[in-house]
């Protein structure tokens, strides 16, 4: 006798045991939290429904789309975006495993549209108020801060930069190790003077410090005196009272100290490719979203082009010399040259490449006249 199918609960509490193999807890609570639910409402709308092959966009899922706006208290857009996303990852994966689902639960159009912050970046003031209080405060933590507005890299990296951090990758040419991270990958970040002296003075106070000796602390650069929780909750404190002695417009939080990062490499004209690679993103979409163009930014950007286009790129006109008072070999030799220079430049303007080859052809004959007239001249002398 067959065994009768799985269940619509068993199928999901089998797919995220799956899943929490390789995910992140965190990850994982969000699947279980969408999972439970979508199954709740599926009960109290739809108690009929026990199978996977049952399930249908109308009215299962489109009642379950309704279900999430009329939460009380409301979900954001972003917090109904990801009970779709994650559902539909789930879904896929069943898919691919040949369980039978209909096709096209969710679609595109069913998620809501996300908000779209600007940058935290901080301004320049706040940011020149910060760095100088930092500098006039010579402690641990207030080095680990300046490390992290040196390198843009996330507050958790910070946190796990090991002892050795600071690595020799050739003659004078130093990198800080920024170890695995958020998106699980890890990178090699240029590490001039400043930096290094950053780090420098972090190992020099780290030595002085007691929790130094701790057995948690034996791999890090940050000695840790408790938890990881307990050194990033001692950085955001120490944060807080630099920005409120500084006077800064706000309270600052440590992530702004990477997007002001970012929008300053931009401004000193680093690449997006290349501070994408600096930041650790994956997608330069990330990155963009990192990068504050300021108002002074657009003004400078725009009166720049202004500017070009009010003088466009013309030819350069090379006038052939007047050789009636120079007849002789110098002066055909000049005339040579001009005429040489004016032909390049007629063929760079060019799209037919039959008459650009041409044209380099005579250029050839061109040259070949000039060596034989400087050996007419070598034989006068």
């Amino acid at each position: 006798m067959p065994s009768p199918a799985p269940s619509l609960q068993e199928i999901f509490q089998r797919q995220i045991q799956i899943l929490s193999l390789t995910r992140r807890p965190s990850t994982m609570n969000g699947y279980r939290a969408t999972v439970h639910g979508f199954l709740a409402h599926l009960r109290a709308a739809a108690p009929d429904i026990g199978y996977l092959s049952d399930l249908r966009r109308d009215p299962h899922l489109l009642g379950w789309f309704a279900s999430l706006c009329e939460q009380q208290p409301p979900l954001s857009n972003k917090t109904r975006w990801n009970h779709l996303l994650l559902l539909r990852r789930l879904l896929d994966d069943l898919v691919a495993q040949g369980h039978p689902v209909s096709p096209n639960l969710i679609l595109r159009d069913d998620f809501p549209p996300l908000p779209v912050y600007l940058p935290r970046a901080l301004s320049s003031r706040d940011d020149q108020l910060l760095q100088d209080d930092l500098h006039r405060t010579d402690t641990l933590w207030t080095h680990a801060l300046r490390l992290v507005r040196l390198t843009g890299i996330r507050i958790g990296e910070c946190l796990d930069l090991s002892l050795d951090c600071l690595r020799q990758i050739g003659p004078d040419v130093w990198a800080l190790h920024v170890p695995l991270g958020k998106l699980h990958t890890e990178r090699m970040f240029p590490a001039d003077p400043a930096i290094r002296d950053t780090v420098a003075r972090i190992l020099a106070l780290r030595s002085l410090d007691p929790s130094a000796s701790a057995p948690a602390s034996a791999a890090f650069l940050l000695p840790r005196s408790g938890t990881r929780a307990t050194v990033y909750h001692t950085l955001r404190r120490v944060l807080d009272k630099a920005a409120q002695r500084a006077g800064c417009s706000g309270p600052v939080t440590p992530h702004p100290l990477r997007h002001t990062f970012a929008s300053e490499m931009i401004r000193l004209g680093v690449s997006l490719p290349a501070l994408m690679q600096l930041l650790g993103h994956k997608d330069i979409r990330m990155t963009l979203r990192y990068v504050q163009i300021t108002q002074v930014d657009l003004h400078r950007e725009y009166h720049a082009a202004r500017r070009n286009a009010a003088e466009p790129h013309r030819v350069p006109v090379l006038s052939v010399p007047d050789c009636s008072n120079a007849a002789g070999p110098l002066g055909i030799c000049q005339a040579v040259a001009a005429t040489r220079h004016l032909l390049e430049m007629y063929r760079r303007l060019l799209s037919e490449e039959k008459i650009r080859r041409k044209l380099q052809r005579l250029d050839h004959r061109l040259l070949a006249v000039a060596k034989e007239v400087e050996k007419l001249a070598q034989g006068q002398k």
